[in-house]
């Protein structure tokens, strides 16, 4: 099923990064860093670096980010959160990566408890993210988290600034996501020259959801200070201006989809975020079983075992899903429409079962832990109410799964159930779609995901609060034939594998650079203090 459309690759997105950057160095800025170290045995009162083991980019952003940066020879500006993390830099912060080949510098921002609780547990995750995700009664808008975020974006812009500080020309900085919204200002009040550029990746809400944040002009006034602002979707960029234009006195051009204010003129683009969509095609065949010489099958799959371990038939239908036990994810409004797909289509009970990944996530936030508690009695519920001797439901996995493990399972499942009730552009549906290499499945897709924008026209969308209309989607999805979810699957592939992550990377550069290039021409054409 693999798809021959491939997207842009590491090498290319790195020479279109080059042309931007040419002899200006790179600065990558985010909230996660892209290495950890920590000590082997657990001994934290080790210094000795044979004793520390480096931990590693398995997938996401900062595995498709590492390459490019190790091709520009840049600087990445994160969180220095693992426990030897300080053990390895030198006096600057820095350590040079990777540890085998070093390329480029990852500098280390340090935060203090009282940080961590209030800028990334507080106002980046009970204020900013609830806001963004349309669920403003979740907000806490306490003025100690909205000092700790200012302080902790303070420290960034500082760590940004010591960091290219002899350089000797002004640099390209790249923001990531939310937790950075107020450093661009602060940088570009010290290096006016600079390029600046953010990339928000979760949704922007409309206006009238946005003003139920009480710092809705000061993140405004630091996202602004970017040259570029890129969002997933076009939605997001049109309610983002709305915002700039309902708050501010700048001059909001929708036609250019451009912003002027203070002084400098921001861009506002859609970047829809792929995966490395061959990585994952890659991942799922590693581990499919293969015949032997003798003809007898090799034991070495994944999913064998798991299928073993948790009773599921070799000819059993399998749904999946996998996400963070996130609120925004709809992981209890998808069980409430599995169990009413079960009670309507008693046929179903024994043949389909439903394998739900769940990774717990900012644990210690009440949210998130009443969140926990919720599914995991809804899960036992439905179970004790609908399973038999023979056959469990639903199968919810919270241990840690390896990648591999992960593609195998998305491999193997007929379904793939992708049902946020808001996501700026969900990538599992991606990776679903990248790892169906064997049989065809069927993605089963919110139509308030992101990734709704491109792949809803060959995914069998639901209203995650529309029960009745998502258990019916379901069956819907199981009763297509085989020709046409190979159709199906076929055609979201050749899309996810042309607009991959590296095609993301590509995209937003080339744009960058049209966007400094203009900056060039404005300068040239400006009179000078000397001219006649």
């Amino acid at each position: 099923m693999n798809s021959n459309v491939t997207g842009a690759t590491a090498k290319s997105a790195a020479e279109t990064v080059a042309d931007l950057c040419d002899d200006r160095e790179l600065v990558v800025v985010s909230n996660r860093q892209p290495y950890s170290h920590a000590f082997e045995d657990g001994d934290e009162g080790t210094s000795d670096e044979d004793e520390i083991a480096v931990d590693r980019p398995a997938g996401g952003l900062t595995a498709a980010l590492d390459p490019v940066m190790q091709s520009a020879e840049g600087t990445w500006v994160a969180w220095g959160d693992g426990e030897a993390d300080r053990e390895v830099v030198d006096a600057a912060d820095t350590v040079a990566v990777p540890p085998e080949d070093p390329a480029y510098d990852l500098r280390r921002v340090w935060l203090t408890d009282e940080q961590v609780e209030g800028y990334y547990r507080g106002y980046a995750n009970q204020v900013l993210w609830p806001l963004c995700h349309l669920d403003t009664a979740k907000m806490t808008p306490d003025d100690d988290f909205w000092r700790a975020y200012r302080e902790t974006n303070d420290d960034f812009a500082d760590a940004i600034l010591d960091a290219t500080d002899c350089s000797g020309t002004d640099p390209v900085v790249w923001f990531q996501d939310y937790h950075l919204a107020l450093a661009p200002r602060e940088v570009r009040e010290e290096r006016p020259e600079a390029f600046l550029t953010h990339f928000w990746h979760i949704p922007w809400p409309s206006w009238d959801v946005f003003r139920a944040c009480p710092q809705y002009e000061a993140l405004l006034d630091g996202l602004l200070a970017n040259d570029l602002v890129g969002f997933h979707t076009d939605e997001y960029c049109r309610n983002f201006l709305d915002c700039v234009d309902a708050v501010t006195d700048a001059r909001v051009d929708r036609s250019s989809r451009s912003v002027s204010y203070r002084g400098n003129r921001t861009f506002v683009r859609s970047f829809p975020l792929g995966i490395d969509a061959a990585r994952q095609a890659d991942l799922a065949e590693s581990g499919v079983a293969r015949r032997t010489g003798d003809g007898t099958a090799e034991s070495s799959d994944w999913w064998t075992e798991f299928r073993e371990t948790h009773g599921i038939g070799p000819r059993d239908t399998v749904a999946v899903g996998v996400e963070r036990l996130d609120y925004t994810k709809g992981i209890e409004q998808r069980l409430a429409a599995l169990e009413r797909f079960w009670v309507e289509n008693p046929e179903w009970r024994g043949r389909l079962t439903y394998v739900q990944k769940g990774t717990e996530s900012r644990s210690g936030i009440d949210e998130y832990d009443a969140l926990q508690s919720r599914v995991a009695a809804e899960v036992e519920r439905i179970n004790d109410r609908l399973g038999t001797d023979d056959w469990t439901p639903i199968v919810y996995v919270t241990d840690y799964v390896p990648e591999e493990g992960l593609a195998a399972l998305y491999r193997e499942a007929d379904l793939g159930i992708v049902t946020p009730i808001r996501d700026g552009m969900n990538l599992v549906a991606k990776e679903f779609v990248s790892a169906q290499t064997r049989n065809p499945g069927v993605l089963v897709l919110s139509e308030l995901a992101g990734a709704n924008e491109q792949l809803g026209d060959e995914a069998v969308l639901v209203h995650p609060y529309d029960t009745a209309g998502f258990a019916d989607a379901i069956g819907e999805a199981l009763s297509l034939s085989r020709a046409e979810r190979r159709k199906r699957i076929a055609d979201l592939q050749r899309e996810v594998h042309a607009q991959d992550v590296f095609a993301w990377l590509e995209s937003t550069f080339q744009t960058a650079t049209a966007i400094e290039r203009g900056r060039d021409s404005l300068r040239r054409k400006r009179p000078q203090p000397n001219d006649d």
